[in-house]
């Protein structure tokens, strides 16, 4: 009887898919593949061009975004992966509030010429769209980091995409569960492996899938070229992560709108960004096409930066670090890195909802605000 995968839930490709093929003694994991050298005449060649366990580990990140997929050292690795790609002088469409990483990096390439940049506040539909006409590359990201704007993805993707533009979007607040941006037109989609994807704050690793076959073998080569290839034992944690990411997540999702309704009566939060709010400005365009509002929201504290420094320093359950998507809740005031945007609220922290008890995440947060 013949078994078609694609008919499977997401949750369960994240179970299945990177499995070796069963047969009798066969292992039910891929094994850690640690090797530098191939005897030649295989399709590897050479351990910088490929690894099984990477394969298993692209295979699983494919059956979730829809996409063929590549691993890299870090998210940032392969940002720089999908940039490269892009010839000298390009111009690009980003958000003038997105992850500081890609911000920096597009500074450092306007500065010196490598791309003409222009930077857009997402949220407005209209304002993306009239930017469009000349550019070479439009980089979303959905929701934003950390302020959590919501791109309207479908509407703005199929106005790229008629304008022939190259459309590439960062799922990683989202992730696959939430929306996925391939189904929508775009042509590569972005994913820190290293946050919900492996989920145990153990490793650092991205991802690109695609549709095309022309990008993919673009961005293999940027990849060979240069250098920036996943370590196998990092492959092989991720994958590990991955067959439990559905649990993880949904239970994240669950906890992170009920701290959001939570701390949006609490007399010390001014201000509370969650889609998954009724009361938020992006909850009506997020219900569209999202279907879930993500583990991750940010609350500005009534007080000073001083102030939304001393919640962050004062909570014992919740850890006080920079990243998310972790099994562990972590929060930070955002604006104590100087790469992060001006425009984000010097007393805005992000906060990640981990897999804890929502009541003793509650309790936490009651005694960090306590503090001011």
């Amino acid at each position: 009887m013949s078994h078609d995968a694609s008919k499977e839930k997401l949750s369960t490709r994240a179970v299945t898919a990177g499995r070796p093929p069963r047969q009798g003694d066969s292992p039910l994991n891929t094994p850690i593949s640690l090797n530098s050298t191939f005897t030649a005449g295989g399709p590897i060649g050479y351990g910088r061009y490929g690894n099984d366990t990477w394969s298993a580990t692209e295979d699983a990140i494919s059956a979730l975004e829809g996409g063929r997929s590549l691993i890299f050292s870090s998210g940032m690795a392969a940002i720089s992966a999908a940039f490269s790609i892009l010839p000298w002088g390009a111009r690009v469409v980003a958000s003038d509030q997105g992850y500081s990483g890609v911000m920096a990096l597009l500074s450092q390439y306007s500065e010196s010429g490598r791309f003409k940049v222009s930077l857009v506040d997402l949220s407005q539909t209209d304002k993306v769209i009239s930017q469009l006409p000349g550019a070479d590359l439009l980089w979303l990201e959905s929701p934003t980091n950390p302020c959590l704007d919501v791109a309207e993805l479908p509407q703005i993707i199929s106005a790229a995409k008629a304008a022939k533009i190259l459309v590439m979007v960062d799922n990683t607040f989202a992730t696959a569960l939430t929306q996925r941006p391939l189904e929508m037109g775009a042509d590569v989609v972005m994913n820190s492996v290293t946050k919900f994807l492996s989920g145990h704050s153990d490793l650092l690793m991205g991802s690109l899938s695609t549709n095309s076959a022309e990008l993919f073998a673009s961005l293999e080569n940027a990849r060979k070229l240069n250098g920036s290839i996943a370590g196998p034992f990092e492959a092989w944690l991720a994958l590990r992560g991955i067959r439990t990411f559905p649990l993880r997540f949904a239970r994240s999702c669950k906890s992170a709108e009920e701290l959001a309704q939570r701390l949006s009566s609490h007399p010390k939060v001014s201000r509370v960004r969650y889609p998954g709010l009724v009361s938020d400005s992006q909850h009506e365009r997020a219900k569209k096409f999202m279907a879930t509002y993500g583990a991750v929201l940010s609350f500005e504290i009534s007080g000073s930066a001083d102030d939304a420094d001393r919640v962050c320093n004062n909570s014992t359950i919740i850890t006080h670090a920079t990243s998310l998507g972790g099994v562990e809740s972590l929060w930070e005031r955002r604006r104590r890195w100087p790469n992060e945007s001006p425009s984000v609220p010097e007393t805005l922290i992000r906060l990640s909802v981990g897999c804890e008890d929502v009541e003793d995440l509650w309790e936490d947060i009651q005694r960090a605000l306590s503090a001011i």
